[in-house]
């Protein structure tokens, strides 16, 4: 019997599940953190760098439309990286993908670092975001390895908090490194921070896929990807997903311009905004994680998701009323706390019925999020240019055909409650 099956069984605590599958003494916090790292790696790889959007394009001398380009590239990275990683590491375990996939990512940052024109940027971002796809789909799918149930709610609920805080939180760094470093300097960071994430997975992380449950995952991929698309609930919950992320992907990419160029902001005081935006994320992750003890994680998105409509109609009158920056803000702050608090929602809509294809459920599930993101984030630039109501329109349209995908896809009502373990 595969030991992570007896671990299940003959032990109760997360403590306990993970000194055996590591076979030594594997504290939960160290686990998480490591888990947390590679899942902020994708996000830290997307957003460090956007405080310094108009000095790239400054620099390299070239337009916002390309360098909001590179942030595409980036994201179909992901995407691609994604399909890519997560089937592997269904059938040969998941170190290895996770490890080579990691080092991709910080030979990529190393180009950036030196890339002398805006070309050779976007097509070594793409080559990053492919890099920190793993991140995302093997901690996810260890997670899945291990656990199930309300256990699954609670670990999936701390790594969507780490997934979800990053892409705030890396702005605010980001603008505070360009008080002391160029645009190039962040990709030098990125690096360094690529590095010791790959460090941490060689020394500290288990394998926790079975040789005995590979055997079972060898299928082709084409057969574990059916498995999913006959899956109503999986495809309506990527649907919503992938709506929800070009709703965000679109704020991140569009909020430099807005707040910098339009309302004259500092990179230092763009940071603040999106240390606000981290409070409101940070508040809500937490609440959403709380009431999935007590009602379906479905039934809590057909309140979010309106909720987010109404935040992209607070950024279009704010354009239209030529309101001050400060309604800006709270619009984006309603944004980011409803994007964190769906975010355990859809990891345990996501994994909770694919325990068998984790890897191949969540690279799909990516790689969707990530090409919709990607491609709709350019869309404020193509509305009239990059603005707050160009902006708005983009979370509304997102938002509503999540909430259209929520009700007639997923359906909550028919979603089974979730058990105890």
């Amino acid at each position: 019997m595969p030991k992570i099956a007896v671990a299940r069984r003959e032990h109760t605590s997360t403590a306990s599940i993970l000194t055996v599958v590591a076979g030594r003494a594997l504290h939960p916090v160290a686990f998480i953190m490591v888990l947390g790292g590679l899942t902020a790696l994708g996000p830290f790889t997307m957003d460090l760098y956007l405080p310094a959007f108009p000095l790239i394009e400054t620099d390299l001398d070239t337009t916002a439309t390309m360098v909001q380009l590179t942030l595409t590239a980036t994201a179909i990275g992901l995407g691609l990286g994604q399909l890519v990683v997560g089937p592997w590491s269904d059938s040969i375990g998941r170190k290895v993908p996770v490890a080579s996939a990691t080092g991709l990512h910080v030979a990529s940052s190393l180009v950036i670092a030196l890339a002398p024109s805006i070309e050779i940027v976007a097509f070594a971002r793409f080559g990053q975001g492919f890099g920190a796809a793993a991140g995302s789909v093997v901690a996810a799918a260890m997670i899945r390895d291990l656990f199930g149930g309300k256990r699954l709610v609670r670990m999936a609920a701390r790594i969507a908090l780490i997934s979800g805080l990053a892409p705030i939180v890396a702005p605010i760094i980001g603008s505070q490194l360009l008080l002391i470093t160029d645009w190039r300097g962040v990709f030098w960071l990125l690096a360094a921070f690529g590095a010791m994430i790959l460090a941490a997975v060689v020394i500290l992380l288990p394998e926790t896929l079975p040789r005995t449950v590979r055997g079972s995952s060898q299928r082709r991929w084409t057969d574990r990807v059916a498995v999913l698309v006959r899956d109503r609930v999986y495809v309506g919950s990527v649907i919503v997903g992938a709506m929800i992320f070009a709703a965000i992907v679109s704020y991140l990419s569009a909020s430099p311009f807005i707040f910098q160029d339009g309302y004259g902001f500092s990179e230092q005081a763009f940071g603040l905004i999106f240390a606000v935006n981290a409070i409101g994320l940070l508040v809500a992750t937490q609440v959403s994680a709380r009431l999935m003890r007590r009602y379906r994680p479905a039934s809590l998105l057909c309140g979010a998701l309106p909720a987010m409509v109404l935040s992209g109609v607070a950024f279009v009158a704010v354009g239209l009323l030529d309101a001050g920056w400060w309604w800006a803000v709270a619009a984006s702050s309603l944004l980011v706390a409803l994007h964190g608090f769906s975010g355990p929602c859809l990891n345990v809509l996501v994994l909770a019925r694919h325990q068998q294809q984790s890897g191949t459920a969540v690279a799909l599930g990516g790689f969707v999020n990530s090409v919709v993101g990607g491609i709709l984030s350019l869309m404020p630039a193509f509305l009239g240019g990059v603005s707050v109501i160009s902006l708005g329109v983009v979370v509304v349209g997102s938002a509503a055909l999540g909430l259209v995908a929520l009700l007639f896809v997923v359906r909550p009502s028919s979603v089974p409650e979730l058990t105890a373990d």
